[in-house]
């Protein structure tokens, strides 16, 4: 019968480090970036515990307020980033490690910029008329 032990270790850790590493060569070879859902795999705190320890820090933290904090992270291994999405409470919804030169979550949408170049327009042209 299998442990309900919440501090197991069910052995991800390594496997997982062995992914990101598959996924930095094809980041360098391609620009293919990857994501990795850390709650869609079996892991105990002790895996998550061990994957982070291995990861270290980076020098890059941004946080995002939409729907609930989330948090973005460079690890110690550049293009190895850590998002913590979390709700109101600040509870953890969902935790992923992205492999990309710039995670998808901090990079602006082309509607955005569309919307903010006509704002941006808009205020100059009242700026010069006034």
């Amino acid at each position: 019968m299998p442990s309900t032990d919440s501090g197991a270790d069910h052995g991800n850790a390594l496997p997982i480090l062995n992914e990101i590493r598959h996924a930095l060569a094809r980041l360098l070879e391609s620009g293919e970036t990857s994501v990795i859902d850390l709650g869609a795999l079996p892991m105990g705190p002790q895996d998550e515990a061990e994957l982070l320890a291995a990861l270290g820090e980076g020098e890059v933290e941004a946080t995002i307020s939409a729907g609930g904090p989330s948090s973005v992270r460079e690890t110690a291994f550049h293009g190895v980033w850590l998002l913590t999405h979390r709700n109101e409470a600040g509870e953890t919804l969902a935790r992923f490690i992205e492999i990309a030169f710039v995670p998808e979550l901090l990079m602006s949408q082309a509607e955005d910029v569309a919307d903010s170049a006509v704002e941006l327009a808009k205020k100059l042209g009242q700026a010069q008329n006034g």
